[in-house]
């Protein structure tokens, strides 16, 4: 342990300056405060500082009505985390290696530490972040809900969190990322890692709503084993500073799913970069990149992989922006990478904007040309996910309700 313990440091000091392979690189150095220390609360309505309204914009219920599990981090303390439901277990991820030596194997393996800076400043800093364990055959119906909140300006907010889905269990998890919205600039550098076992089926729903001088690097990996299925849902609606995210899921075991639905708004001055790429490593796999950005004047870069090792595979990648206003710009980049004669992949990809005649369609009807348009963006954000419970679908329906009711 002790070895593979310094290995990890090791190549986290050798990346400790190496900047992210593509976008604007960022000085680590110009965030230097540290953040107050926070006191643990057994109950969600002790958290004095998070306010309810904003806890439910990003998914987080204070009375976790229709919920498994809670899981609150402010800044880089632990506040709350509780399982409410029999076959999870939920805490910190420093609690959670002190408690599992074998956590250990997972620790740095779907993401490698000496990826960029961001991630070796996770490692090389004190963090914490949520440990999510699904046991085996557990059947979760109700979401877990987590909320990672950033209070302290000109801070770094570094996380690991590690999520582990065992044979044949079922779990459903809404996250929400968030910042005081009148602090000053302040950089998130979170880490998942997920692992989701044989015939296991996981559904991430990940909002985030940063103040609009955020920075946001997180860095994501994903090993789907055989059979089994996992579900992306990012929703992005207000403004940052510039966000950069890329997950890469590994479909590692025959007939295993990965479907990934991103739903974007960029406001002015606001820079999205945000993708995924899916790995398709065994036969019988499949995968699908859905992706829907909006701006308002702001930049989007859309960006998206499917790589195609092996025969037998099936996959869809699909890009559509529309720009609202002068001056926003959408970058579509979707990649195609088959290794095999025997693959089946495609991609679409379409930005322009609303047409004329939908709008004065919907005019005609009694609307006015601005809710014309923001009924037409409603539409064109609105992508159905398949295989949801109705109890997720709901929830994913009013976040999106919310968001988009502050963003058009």
């Amino acid at each position: 342990m002790r070895e593979r313990i310094e290995e990890i440091r090791g190549k986290a000091q050798a990346a400790a300056d190496k900047p992210a392979a593509v976008g604007i690189d960022i000085d680590l150095a110009e965030f230097g405060e540290q953040p107050p220390a926070y006191d643990y609360r057994e109950a969600l309505h002790q958290i004095s500082e998070l306010d309810p309204e904003e806890m439910a914009r990003t998914g987080v219920r204070v009375d976790a009505q229709e919920r498994a599990g809670t899981f609150v981090q402010i800044d880089d303390t632990v506040v709350h985390a509780s399982a409410l439901e029999k076959g999870i277990e939920v805490m910190g991820t420093r609690e959670a290696l002190e408690t599992y030596e074998w956590l250990w194997d997972y620790y740095w393996k779907a993401v490698p530490v000496d990826m960029d800076k961001y991630t070796a400043t996770v490692e090389l800093h004190p963090y914490d972040g949520y440990f999510i364990h699904a046991l085996p055959g557990a059947r979760i119906i109700y979401p877990l809900q987590a909320c990672m909140y950033l209070r302290s300006p000109r801070y770094i907010q570094r996380l690991h969190n590690i999520i582990v889905v065992e044979e044949g269990a079922e779990l459903h998890i809404i996250t929400g990322c968030a910042s005081e919205h009148e602090i000053e600039s302040a950089l998130h550098a979170g880490i998942s890692e997920f692992y989701v076992k044989r015939n296991a089926k996981l559904t991430f729903t990940m909002v985030h709503n940063w103040h609009r001088n955020m920075y946001v690097r997180p860095r994501s990996g994903i090993f789907i084993e055989e059979g089994a299925t996992f579900i992306n849902n990012y929703i992005c609606m207000e403004p940052v500073r510039y966000l950069q995210t890329y997950p890469t899921a590994r479909l590692r075991g025959e007939g295993a799913v990965a479907r990934f639905n991103s739903m974007m708004v960029a406001a002015p001055d606001s820079i999205m970069d945000v993708g995924s790429r899916v790995i398709l490593e065994a036969p019988g796999t499949r995968a699908e990149v859905i992706s829907r950005a909006v701006t308002r004047g702001g930049e989007i870069i859309a960006r998206g992989q499917i790589v195609g090792e092996v025969p037998g595979i099936k996959a869809h990648l699909e890009c559509h922006g529309l720009i609202l206003d002068r001056g926003g710009r959408i970058y579509a980049i979707p990649e195609l990478d088959g290794k095999d004669p025997d693959v089946d992949m495609s991609h679409e990809a379409a930005v322009g904007k609303i047409a004329q005649e939908e709008v004065e369609y919907l005019m005609a009807r009694g609307l006015s040309e601005e809710e014309a348009t923001a009924a037409i963006v409603r539409g064109f954000l609105n992508v159905k996910i398949e295989g949801l419970p109705p109890q997720l679908e709901r929830e994913i329906q009013r976040l999106m309700e919310e968001s988009e009711s502050k963003a058009l």
